[in-house]
């Protein structure tokens, strides 16, 4: 029981902080900011708060009405940007759940923001598994991309 408990958590539950750590060692040449700082101008900008405080902003200022909460929000050339990160590690059970989260979130309507799904891990490796299949067909026009084209996309926008 001892070593059950004592075991670390899985790599996709530990994304959250590491993401939020990468972004403030300025990944994406900008440093976070609290919400005080985002709102008081219109400059590019990377929100500094947790899931639900990303959630409550942009339930309130984008329109967001999913109970899901966010990893990452952003302005960009005055563009606000929403978005869901996950690193996938395996296929399927809780997997497939964490990929359909981030999914989910980018399907939301009404949202008056862009929307990205931040994935990385095994999704990218291609085959006849269920999420390349959806992110090279179904999923193909959605904003999904690696944390490692991030940056691209948001100077580019």
């Amino acid at each position: 029981m001892f070593e059950k408990c004592s075991e670390p958590k899985e790599t996709n539950r530990q994304i959250g902080p590491m993401f939020r750590d990468w972004l403030k060692k300025k990944s994406l040449g900008i440093e976070p900011v609290p919400l005080e700082e985002f709102l008081s101008n219109d400059q590019d900008a990377i929100l500094d708060a947790g899931d639900t405080a990303m959630m409550n902003f942009a339930k309130e200022h984008l329109g967001y009405n999913h109970n899901k909460g966010l990893d990452f929000v952003a302005r960009f050339n005055k563009k606000f940007v929403i978005g869901e990160a996950k690193f996938l590690t395996d296929f399927g059970g809780h997997q497939n759940a964490q990929f359909n989260d981030a999914i989910s979130t980018i399907q939301a309507k009404g949202v008056k923001a862009l929307k990205i799904a931040i994935l990385d891990g095994v999704l990218y490796i291609e085959g006849r598994n269920k999420m390349y299949r959806l992110i090279t067909n179904n999923h193909k026009d959605y904003n999904i991309m690696s944390a490692l084209v991030l940056r691209d996309f948001l100077y580019q926008i």
